[in-house]
């Protein structure tokens, strides 16, 4: 699975992603670093089949608005070490992709996984 690891959380994050099989960015690595805009995130994220993961919960608005992002793991841990961030991805992560198989948005909490979707698995974004 492809991801764009957003800046609100740890560089350490997208090189776990990688580390564990699947392709991973952080924004510290696009042309414009941590400084890109939500909206540059969200479109770069969908040119490139890409699952947005963030805590910022406007991306959600504008996936449920403008179906842009197309694929998102928001992070809603609250405040949360490093550690035990990269430690909850890791004991979840085979159950994550799985869910982004079938859903458009999965939610990850301290002690849940919240699957949203808002049209049929595979269908095409109306635009």
């Amino acid at each position: 699975m492809k991801f764009l690891v957003d800046a609100q959380l740890p560089r350490q994050l997208a090189s776990f992603l990688v580390t564990a099989g699947h392709d991973a960015v952080h924004t510290s690595e696009l042309s414009l670093g941590n400084r890109t805009p939500d909206r540059t995130i969200a479109i770069l994220a969908d040119r490139q089949d890409r699952t947005v993961v963030t805590k910022d919960r406007d991306f959600w608005i504008g996936h449920v608005l403008e179906g842009c992002p197309r694929s998102l793991l928001i992070v809603a841990t609250g405040n949360i070490t490093n550690a035990a961030l990269l430690a909850l991805v890791a004991a979840h992560l085979e159950q994550i992709v799985g869910l982004l198989s079938d859903c458009s948005v999965v939610e990850m909490g301290r002690d849940r996984l919240v699957a949203h979707t808002d049209r049929a698995p595979g269908a095409p974004m109306s635009g």
